[in-house]
C-alpha cells in the first residue's frame, strides 16, 4: 500500500496535536472492533501511527506466546509510506530477541526498556521508562546501523540520526515494543513524549481489545457449531449416514472464515462432504477413532489461502472444537453400533424364539399324523390287490397312496426341521458330497442354459456330519438357485476353510430377494413359488440341519443381483487319546 503522507504531529501546534492524537485513538479502538485479521489490523495500525507521527520509520515488534509479529512502515525519497508485516515462528516467550543482532548494544537497551529496568538519571530515558536518542552520532554507545532491511526485529537504517523505543502495554502484560526512528537529529521534542507514549499504549490495549473481540466471536461460533452438532448426535431416529451428512453442514460456519470454509467427513472409507470441499487449499483434520481403532476422520478447510494464525491459517481453539467433534462423533457412532448389534440380536432371539415355538408344534403334529397316513396308506395299498376292482377305482386307491406318501414326506421333513430325526453323522469330505450331489443335478443345468463353476479347496478338512442331510442342503440350495434363474446364469459352488470352520458357499446370478424376504425365507411354509410348486419347507429344513451340525448359514441378496449363501460347519475334531498311568 502506497499513500502520500498527511501533516504529522511536529507540524501541529498544542490543541491540534492533543486533538490528532484523539483521533487516532479512537480509529485504533474502531480498528480493533472490526475483528479484522491479526496482520491486517497490525498492517492498517502501523500505517495509521506512521502517518500521524511522520517520522522516516515506526518499527513494531509483537511476541504472542511461541510467535513473533514484526511490522515496519517507512517513508521513500517522494514521502510515500509503505509498510510490510511478518511473522516469526521460531520466536521464544522466556527471552524474546527484539532486534536482528542480539550482539548489538540496541538490543540490550530494549530489553531494558521491556523489562521496565531503565534508569531516569540517565539522559537517554524518560521518566516512563522509554529509551529517546536525538543524535546518534553524540551516542556514548555505538549502535548498529544498515542499509539492509531486515525481515524481522528492530534495527537502525543507514541515514538515522534520531530513535525512541516505547513498550507496548497490553491491560495485564507487555505485548511489544515500538521503535520510532527519524533521519533529523533532534527530532523527538520532550513536549512530544507523552503524544507517542499515549498512542503506544493505544495501540496495546486495541490490540487486546481485537484480541477479545476476535476471542469472544469465535468462541460464540464455536459453541454454536458444537451445540448444533450435539443436538444433532442426540436425534436416535436419525441413521448413521444422515446424521453425518448433517453433521458435515455444520462444521464451516464454526470456523474464522466460514465463506470460504468446507468440511468433508470420512467413516469407514464412505465420505460425507459440505459444498465446495474437493476445492480445499488449507485443511486441518482430526481421526475418528472407536475402539482403539482409526476409522476416519473429520476435515475443515479453506478454499481460499488464508494468512497463518496459530497453526496455519487456523485458531488453536479451533483444534480443540475439531479434535472434540471427532471425540463426540467416535462416541456417537460406538454407540449406534452397539444399538445396532443390539437390535440385531434381538431381532436374531425373536426369530430363533419363533423357530423353535413352530419346530415344537410342527413336531406335534407330525407325530399325530404318522399313525393315521400309515393306515391311510396300508389299507389303501391292501385294497389296490383286489384284482376285481373297477380300473378307476384303482386309479383312485394310486392316488390316495401318492397323496399319503407325499404327506409322510412332508412330515418327515417337518421332523428334520423340528430335529427330531436324529442325524447319523460320520467323518466325511464336503468336496466329496459336492461332487455326488451335483453328479444328479448337472443335467438341469443344461436345459436351462446355466452355467456352473465349481471352486473347491483341494485342502478342505474333513468335517463330522450326517451324508444324506448335508446332500439335501446342497440339493435344495442348487435347486433354488436354479429355478431362480429361468433363462440362465451362473452358478458357482465354492468351498474354503478358515478359524476351525469348512465353509459351503451357492451362489447364483438370479432374480435375488428384497430384505422381507430375506428376513422370511427361514419360515416354514413361507415360499414365493407358485401353489403345487413348493411346500415352503426347503430352507426351513436346509436351516434345521444347518444347526444340528452346531453350523450357521446367511445369505446375502439383492433383487436382480443374485443370491448367496454361505454355510459354516465345524472342522472334524482330533480324537482324545487316553493317557497312560503308570503300572497301569
Amino acid at each position: 500500500m502506497m499513500q502520500q503522507m498527511d501533516s504529522g504531529l511536529p507540524q501541529m501546534g498544542p490543541s491540534s496535536r492533543a486533538r490528532a492524537v484523539r483521533q487516532c485513538s479512537r480509529r485504533l479502538l474502531d480498528l480493533a472492533h472490526s475483528g479484522s485479521p491479526r496482520l491486517e489490523f497490525i498492517r492498517n495500525a502501523i500505517e495509521m501511527l506512521h502517518r500521524l507521527i511522520s517520522c522516516d520509520t515506526v518499527r513494531i515488534v509483537l511476541v504472542d506466546r511461541d510467535r513473533r509479529f514484526s511490522a515496519r512502515a517507512h517513508s521513500d525519497d517522494e514521502r510515500r509510506s509503505h509498510c510490510q508485516v511478518s511473522r516469526d515462528e521460531s520466536a521464544s516467550t522466556g527471552h524474546p530477541i527484539w532486534t536482528g543482532a542480539p550482539n548489538d548494544p540496541l538490543e540490550d537497551l530494549c530489553r531494558r526498556v521491556a523489562r521496565e529496568q531503565t534508569d531516569d538519571s540517565l539522559p537517554w530515558f524518560t521518566e516512563s521508562g522509554c529509551l529517546v536518542v536525538n543524535d546518534l552520532d553524540r551516542f556514548p554507545h555505538r549502535l548498529m546501523r544498515t542499509d539492509a532491511d531486515l525481515e524481522s526485529g528492530l534495527s537502525l537504517s543507514a541515514q538515522a540520526r534520531s530513535v525512541m523505543v516505547l513498550p507496548i502495554e497490553g491491560t495485564r502484560r507487555l505485548l511489544g515494543l515500538m521503535q520510532l526512528e527519524s533521519h533529523e537529529a533532534g527530532f523527538f521534542e520532550s513536549e512530544n513524549f507523552d503524544h507517542y507514549e499515549r498512542l503506544a499504549q493505544t495501540f496495546g490495549l486495541a490490540l487486546d481489545v481485537r484480541n477479545l473481540h476476535i476471542a469472544l466471536r469465535e468462541r460464540v461460533k464455536e459453541l454454536s457449531c458444537l451445540y448444533g452438532i450435539v443436538r444433532l448426535f442426540a436425534r436416535a431416529e436419525l441413521s448413521t449416514a444422515e446424521m453425518l451428512q448433517q453433521a458435515v453442514l455444520l462444521l464451516g460456519p464454526g470456523w474464522l472464515y466460514p465463506e470460504v470454509a468446507a468440511a468433508r467427513i470420512v467413516l469407514d472409507d464412505r465420505a460425507y462432504v459440505s459444498a465446495a470441499a474437493e476445492n480445499i487449499v488449507q485443511s486441518m483434520t482430526a481421526p475418528i477413532v472407536i475402539n482403539n481403532c482409526t476409522r476416519g476422520s473429520v476435515e475443515v478447510g479453506y478454499t481460499v489461502e488464508k494468512p497463518p494464525i496459530d497453526e496455519g491459517p487456523f485458531l488453536v481453539e479451533e483444534r480443540h472444537l475439531i479434535d472434540t467433534v471427532a471425540q463426540e462423533l467416535a462416541f456417537v457412532v460406538e454407540q449406534k453400533t452397539v444399538a445396532d448389534e443390539r437390535k440385531r440380536l434381538q431381532e436374531q432371539l425373536r426369530h430363533a424364539d419363533r423357530l423353535a415355538t413352530i419346530g415344537q408344534l410342527a413336531a406335534g403334529v407330525a407325530h399325530e399324523l404318522n399313525e393315521p397316513l400309515s393306515t391311510i396308506v396300508g389299507f389303501a395299498q391292501l385294497a389296490s390287490r383286489n384284482e376285481e376292482l373297477p380300473s378307476d377305482v384303482s386309479r383312485d386307491l394310486n392316488k390316495i397312496v401318492t397323496a399319503a406318501l407325499h404327506a409322510r414326506k412332508i412330515i418327515k421333513e417337518l421332523l428334520v426341521f423340528a430335529r427330531e430325526a436324529t442325524p447319523v453323522k460320520v467323518s466325511c469330505d464336503l468336496n466329496e458330497l459336492i461332487k455326488d450331489g451335483l453328479f444328479f443335478l448337472e443335467s438341469r443345468f443344461v436345459k436351462v442354459g446355466i452355467t456352473l463353476a465349481c471352486e473347491l479347496d483341494p485342502n478342505l478338512p474333513t468335517i463330522t456330519a450326517d451324508r444324506s442331510q448335508i446332500l439335501q442342503v446342497l440339493t435344495n440350495l442348487v435347486v433354488n438357485s436354479v429355478q431362480a434363474m429361468p433363462d440362465g446364469g451362473r452358478l458357482t459352488i465354492a468351498t474354503h476353510h478358515s478359524d476351525g470352520f469348512v465353509t459351503l458357499v451357492v451362489a447364483d446370478t438370479g432374480e435375488g430377494m428384497s430384505e422381507r424376504t430375506i428376513n422370511e425365507i427361514f419360515h416354514p411354509f413361507f415360499t414365493t413359488k407358485e401353489v403345487d410348486e413348493g411346500t415352503g419347507l426347503g430352507l426351513s429344513v436346509v436351516h434345521g440341519i444347518v444347526a444340528s451340525h452346531n453350523g450357521t448359514i446367511d445369505v446375502d441378496s439383492k433383487p436382480g443381483e443374485g443370491t448367496r449363501f454361505t454355510i459354516r460347519l465345524p472342522m472334524l475334531e482330533k480324537p482324545h487319546h487316553a493317557k497312560e498311568v503308570p503300572g497301569a
